[in-house]
């Protein structure tokens, strides 16, 4: 990438005392049950919408989740990511981070059952936020669903470099990952805990080969990887490998559970991110905890570290519109 970890970092540092103002002062207009009197049935609906794709393709899930986590990242949980681009304008969509991302035809019918309900009420980034937890939901996650408050507008300016400075990439250790999280609002706690979505899905080879054969430039190894968890990774990931699939979770990537923190515990978190986990003693003493109960506390932490995102930096009141389709600005 075209960019230095030092200017992420030091952006990361300047910009976290006015994001988390701002998403303080929006997320006030958010609340459970927004739709009560103006779309009543907007969650049987994108409930059942969603589980018609999940239940054909249940590898949807873990890329609506990220969806969601990407959008709210850049510019705040808007539905920006969802936005094309444009003659004039890349938008965060064909951003380098999100090449990957999948899914955004279940958003597209989510929004067309809806509309057909209740056209021109509810947005694009709240569909999104819904979606998220059902999808995570019907992967065995959080029963019963976890409340999420809606009221979101979607927002007009989608930039693709500003998937560059926002986004955490893979290779972030723990300090860069506490000043990304911070410049959003968030804690260490929920650093701990949102990463525990890597329970579920696949990753690229090419977003962790470098653990693999390359580490510091000199074809070294990352020292932090558990050495039979990497024979078994060189298997499926040679050094040219670019597009091959590999399971975050290996043997329940369908399911959402606790096994994240098992296999971080072990030294077998998938990328760099995962674990710089243990680099810090507070969200080292979260992964062991999960790791030696069974993840006790993970679904109610996740729930609450979710609804704290799905706060960062909205759109309420007046502010954005209620886009027609997802793809487009009015």
């Amino acid at each position: 990438m075209a960019f230095e970890k030092s200017t992420v970092l030091v952006f990361m540092q300047l910009t976290i005392f006015v994001c988390s103002v701002l998403s303080l002062a929006n997320a006030q207009g958010l609340k459970v049950g927004f739709y009560q009197n103006t779309c009543p049935s907007v969650q049987n609906i994108v409930k059942q919408t969603t589980a018609t794709f999940i239940s054909r393709a249940p590898t949807l899930a873990a890329p609506l989740l990220r969806m969601h986590f990407h959008d709210c990242f850049v510019r705040g949980c808007d539905g920006s990511v969802l936005l094309n681009s444009t003659k004039d304008n890349l938008a965060e969509k064909d951003g380098p981070p999100n090449l990957g991302l999948r899914g955004f035809q279940v958003i597209d019918a989510v929004k067309t059952a809806v509309e057909s309900k209740c056209p021109g009420v509810v947005s694009c980034a709240d569909i999104l936020a819904l979606v998220a937890r059902d999808a995570v939901s019907m992967l065995k996650g959080p029963v019963p669903y976890w409340k999420v408050p809606l009221g979101r507008r979607d927002g007009r300016v989608s930039i693709m470099q500003e998937t560059l400075t926002n986004l955490p990439p893979a290779f972030f250790d723990i300090s860069q990952l506490k000043a990304s999280f911070a410049s959003k609002g968030l804690n260490m706690k929920d650093l701990a805990v949102l990463s525990g979505g890597h329970t579920i899905g696949t990753s690229q080879c090419s977003s962790f080969s470098n653990r693999l054969y390359n580490f510091t430039g000199i074809g070294d190894m990352d020292p932090s990887l558990d050495s039979e968890y990497a024979v078994n990774l060189k298997k499926k990931c040679k050094p040219t490998d670019v597009s091959n699939l590999v399971e975050m979770d290996p043997g329940s990537f369908k399911t959402f559970d606790e096994d994240y923190y098992t296999l971080v515990a072990k030294r077998r978190g998938l990328f760099q991110s995962d674990a710089a986990l243990l680099d810090d003693k507070e969200t080292r003493d979260y992964v062991e905890l999960q790791a030696t109960t069974q993840g006790s506390t993970f679904f109610k932490d996740f729930e609450v570290s979710m609804v704290k995102m799905g706060n960062i930096g909205v759109l309420t009141g007046e502010a954005g519109e209620i886009r027609k389709t997802c793809a487009f600005v009015n």
